[in-house]
């Protein structure tokens, strides 16, 4: 047999494998119990992408008022309590274990946290052999005040994005989080509010979890280091926004939660999610107002979500909202700027005001929906 030939049946050999695992794997399911047990029970190399909200060990001590006596609702919870911090760094690295075990070795780990813990976090990760790619900072548009006037306000939060080690090939949608950003590179500080409004759930009034994350941050996570159809590990499911923004996004997913009344939160959310068509889920591949908004920052705050249709306004030309920010017509493709200038044949335009969208039954420019996010996310 020649060299080609023994290559094709090697190919072929790996194809069926990689099947295999995949039909093993609980995808769309949240694993009861704890997370490192629930981890140990699934295959070596079978995810594409680890995302980790862990408990924090906030170590907050005693209740915390706000200036008008009024309580301050904080993370209290028996979940995020550690005897110590040994305790934690013991749990940390368990987890951590597993995530590496079961990452393939082209996958990335997402890590989320607080000055409280994400420090410890990044060494335990360091010293298991995982790349540090990024550290993210989440910057907090709206993040609460220190009431107690002894520090400053936090308002970020840090993510770590790692690959499996320094020679570790690694999946990164670098021309969809440019053309997310107005055809900007990316930075790695991020600008997004907090969970508010009419996406922070709750239940009998009260919020599900202290600390769920803006749909807005995971967007723009899978987007950049998944691809549709990659399998998506949350260790810390919680109210599941993770499995909500994958299943948005064409992206299978699988949570691991211990506690019973987030499953069962998460479980109805995600039951309401519906996938995007596959056209909007395309992303760009190849090749300034003050304050600045991205068009992207629009899209993944689901003011013009992926697949709405936008056009000039005599609708000469009709263009398709991509998940990453970029439009598509007839398989032209380019930036709201660009497409309109390329389209028209003109030297620049001004997408903002080119291209036009319908909303409530009323024709709008883009740039009312920029004006709408601007007034929600003002300081």
């Amino acid at each position: 047999m020649g060299v080609i030939e023994t290559a094709k049946l090697q190919a072929k050999d790996t194809a069926k494998t990689t099947e295999s695992v995949r039909q093993s794997l609980p995808l769309g399911q949240i694993l009861p119990g704890d997370c490192i047990e629930a981890m140990r029970s699934l295959p070596d190399n079978s995810v594409d992408c680890v995302f980790a909200d862990p408990p924090y060990n906030l170590q907050l001590g005693g209740d915390l008022n706000r200036p008008d006596g009024s309580h301050v609702d904080a993370v209290t919870d028996e979940w995020d309590r550690f005897d110590s911090f040994r305790v934690y760094d013991d749990f940390t690295r368990g987890w951590l274990t597993e995530a590496r075990r079961v990452l393939k070795p082209d996958g990335s780990l997402w890590v989320i946290g607080s000055y409280h813990n994400i420090f410890r976090v990044g060494a335990i990760l360091q010293d298991l052999g995982f790349w540090i790619l990024n550290d993210i900072v989440w910057r907090k548009t709206n993040p609460m005040p220190n009431f107690k006037g002894t520090r400053f306000t936090n308002a970020h939060e840090t993510l770590i994005w790692a690959s499996q080690g320094e020679k570790a090939r690694y999946h990164f949608n670098y021309r969809a989080m440019k053309t997310l950003n107005d055809e900007l590179q990316m930075r790695s500080d991020w600008v997004l509010p907090i969970c508010s409004g009419g996406e922070r759930l709750k239940e009998n009034g009260k919020k599900a979890h202290p600390t769920q994350k803006p749909e807005a941050l995971l967007y723009r996570v899978l987007l950049a280091t998944t691809e549709a159809g990659d399998v998506v590990l949350d260790p810390f499911f919680g109210t599941g926004t993770t499995g909500a923004v994958a299943k948005r996004l064409g992206r299978e997913w699988i949570g691991c939660e211990r506690e019973s009344f987030y499953r069962g939160v998460a479980e109805k959310r995600i039951e309401k999610e519906l996938p995007l068509d596959e056209s909007a889920l395309k992303t760009m591949q190849s090749r300034k107002a003050a304050p600045r908004v991205a068009f992207g920052a629009l899209v993944e705050n689901g003011l013009i979500p992926p697949g709405t249709k936008v056009f000039d306004k005599k609708r000469r030309w009709i263009a398709t909202v991509r998940a990453d920010g970029s439009l598509d017509h007839k398989g032209q493709t380019g930036s709201i700027h660009g497409l309109g200038k390329d389209l028209q044949g003109a030297p620049s335009c001004n997408g903002w005001t080119f291209w036009h969208y319908e909303a409530g039954g009323e024709i709008q420019p883009v740039d009312a929906a920029r004006q709408l996010y601007l007034l929600a996310n003002e300081d």
